[in-house]
């Protein structure tokens, strides 16, 4: 996180705004994204995302022709989503120092995560026991049926 980024989450916690983080790679973005994101705004004051590096979604084994786009031009569609107040690109596997930094009021993720798992567990919310630690909330939003970018990756190929 740079420092310019850094100062404009101190600047809107100290005008008493609630800060939700999510992330993800947000390769092709579908309705999927814009439902969830839309619904994890509705959350806080202000949405941040940690959109992933192309070497983290490389680390994640998404498949070796992932990210298609390359993260400039992700972070700038997410840019342009009016719910969406700041993307940070992020180079780890996992957001956990990213999250660290952000100290976010609310941990969004996707219905395919589970709240309650524990460290180590399938399913687990990185950064969810220091947010929960620090009084914050974890959310689980259900993903919209049927939408995913690997089901759009695999129509485009039929």
């Amino acid at each position: 996180m740079t420092n310019q980024e850094k100062s404009q989450i101190d600047a809107w916690r100290s005008a008493g705004q609630s800060i939700v983080f999510t992330n993800g790679v947000f390769d092709i973005l579908h309705a999927g994204h814009v439902t969830y994101l839309t619904a994890a705004k509705a959350l806080g004051d202000k949405l941040v995302v940690g959109l992933n590096s192309d070497a983290s979604v490389r680390m994640l084994d998404k498949g070796p022709e992932r990210p298609i786009n390359e993260a400039s031009d992700r972070k700038m569609v997410l840019e342009a989503i009016q719910v969406i107040d700041a993307v940070i690109v992020f180079e780890a596997q996992t957001p956990e120092d990213l999250i660290t930094d952000v100290q976010p009021d609310v941990l969004v993720k996707g219905g395919d995560y589970n709240s309650e798992a524990r460290t180590g567990e399938v399913g687990f919310i990185v950064g969810s026991e220091e947010v929960r630690g620090r009084g914050g909330r974890v959310v689980v939003i259900p993903l919209l049926p049927g939408r995913s970018t690997t089901n759009i990756i695999k129509k485009s190929r039929s």
